[in-house]
């Protein structure tokens, strides 16, 4: 029987890429899912696909920006499950990319609302709801938040954010039994690598070649790492940052 049955999980940005496959992880170690995104159509299909694999989840559809909306879906998963023992908080976007001096202040707020004061925002909602029995934290920060690339300079500074926000958490709820770590991906074959790229490929998989291990990553990749930071395994990991890029930013 595995750790995760009849446990409850959620995914921020769940919908799609890092998070969803991570969504399909968890229930397929049993664990009831909750997911949140602000797509309905895509969370309603992964529901679906963990569904007819005899899973049980849950969408709420959430802007994780907004207190209100991170609150009602604390609220939701726990009036649906009872409790909450993991959470991911997965939802990001890419944000602005340019030349620092093209970049607009809407550009900057609407970037670090999302990735940064989302996560911190979620954090701080399923820590409340986790105090009572514990439970693991995973954020997803990016192998681009400890290493500088021209025209990501927002981004970096969200994901460094976030970093910084799970050392700070994981030393602050150690002793209420809560573990906050953070995963760092690096190129990850999703919607928002091809956005980065254009969507051409042939740049994509050049990028992949320059990469030590010779590919671009895949989210199930990182789907792994995260589960096993929830997982009995890591029971003695908290504050720590898995760097998931298959050797880019030691090279």
């Amino acid at each position: 029987m595995s750790q995760f049955e009849g446990k409850v999980a959620l995914v921020t940005g769940g919908t799609a890429g890092i998070g969803r496959a991570t969504a399909l992880a968890f229930a397929r170690e049993g664990a009831k899912v909750a997911l949140a995104g602000r797509r309905i159509a895509e969370g309603e299909e992964t529901v679906h696909l963990i569904t007819q694999q005899g899973g049980d989840a849950l969408f709420v559809q959430t802007d994780v920006s907004k207190t209100s909306d991170v609150e009602h879906l604390i609220q939701a998963v726990v009036t649906t499950y009872g409790r909450l023992d993991y959470a991911v908080n997965s939802a990001g976007t890419e944000g602005a990319i340019g030349p620092i001096t093209t970049l607009s202040e809407d550009g900057w707020e609407r970037t670090i609302a999302i990735n940064l004061k989302g996560t911190w925002l979620s954090l701080k909602a399923e820590v409340a709801a986790m105090l009572k029995q514990g439970g693991a934290i995973v954020n997803i920060a990016s192998a681009l938040g400890m290493v500088g690339i021209p025209g990501l300079t927002i981004y970096a500074a969200s994901k460094s954010g976030v970093i910084g926000i799970t050392k700070a958490a994981a030393i602050e709820y150690a002793k209420a039994g809560i573990r906050v770590n953070v995963v760092s991906p690096g190129g990850i074959d999703t919607e928002m690598l091809d956005r980065f790229f254009g969507g051409n490929q042939e740049v994509k998989h050049q990028q992949g070649g320059m990469i030590p291990l010779g590919r671009i990553g895949q989210p199930e990749e990182v789907a792994a790492a995260v589960i096993w930071l929830c997982s009995d395994a890591a029971s003695y990991v908290t504050g720590h940052n898995l760097v998931v890029d298959g050797g880019y930013i030691v090279q």
